[in-house]
């Protein structure tokens, strides 16, 4: 459903589950998700709210205010609150966070076990296991995917695992390395396809925001610009290593148009396709 509140932006948009009886005595359950765009100025203040909330800061800052503390949360930082409590944020600025509130019988013991006395803004050495399990929960709904209970309690696990041990364990440096190491390996194996941002974040089990930061930061390359590259650079193989037509190595390279094919090569290469085979073989 498309939110309607004052101060977030046209777009956002929130789900409201109710779990069954079953689910309330076995589980942790989702209560509402969403993926809310907040405009400069918004504030909430609320004295209870029969949850606890998962936020995570996408971009932007907010300020929280709960247990009689104020503090910033910036981009990449996740806010943890047992709304039963008195709670609050706000923003000057402006910020964009894929949220949830759940609940269940272990909720609030999870909570103190992640707290444990810290802030309720926590920093984790890298947020891909905790994003990728919130963005499927908010996808379930979404995507009216069938609902399982049982499935949408393990990924809450999962997610509070997160924050529970990532936080005090070191993290393996290789996790984000591995992911792009499989979407480029991907990409090299489907050049023909569309490939489109979505379609790659699909593949690596992120939202399309996080995977191409992620993509970026490793790569030193947008998504978008690692395929053109990639189509590039095996349309320079066949062109100095086959006699195949200018046209067909245009389609079999994944571009839909010869002229597209040429305008590209040029502007990546600084030649045609047909002036770089000539020089490579003169």
């Amino acid at each position: 459903m498309l939110s309607t509140e004052r101060g977030i932006a046209a777009g956002s948009d929130y789900y409201v589950y109710t779990p069954s009886t079953q689910a309330k005595n076995l589980f942790l359950y989702p209560i509402n998700m969403g993926l809310f765009r907040y405009q400069p100025g918004y504030s909430l203040h609320r004295n209870a709210y029969d949850s606890f909330l998962i936020m995570f800061v996408r971009k932007g800052e907010c300020q929280v205010e709960t247990e009689g503390r104020t503090l910033y949360a910036h981009a990449d930082q996740v806010v943890l609150l047992n709304c039963y409590e008195p709670h609050a944020y706000w923003t000057s600025i402006g910020w964009e966070a894929e949220w949830l509130h759940f609940d269940g019988n272990t909720a609030l013991g999870y909570y103190e076990a992640i707290l444990a006395g810290g802030a309720p803004v926590i920093t984790l050495r890298d947020t891909y296991r905790l994003e990728k399990y919130l963005h499927k929960i908010y996808l379930q709904f979404k995507e009216r995917i069938s609902i399982k209970e049982a499935l949408l309690n393990n990924y809450i696990v999962n997610i509070l695992t997160e924050l529970l041990v990532n936080k005090d364990m070191e993290h393996s440096e290789n996790i984000s390395s591995s992911i792009i190491e499989d979407t480029i390996a991907y990409i090299n194996d489907h050049l023909t396809d569309s490939l489109t941002l979505k379609d790659l974040a699909g593949q690596a089990s992120l939202s399309p925001f996080y995977f191409s930061r992620l993509f970026k930061k490793e790569s030193g390359f947008s998504p978008h610009e690692y395929v053109i590259a990639a189509r590039i650079n095996n349309a320079k193989f066949l062109l100095k290593s086959s006699d195949t037509s200018i046209k067909d190595i245009c389609y079999s390279t994944g571009f839909s148009s010869e002229s597209s094919f040429c305008t590209t090569f040029k502007k990546v290469a600084g030649t045609t396709p047909s002036e770089y085979r000539f020089s490579i073989r003169s």
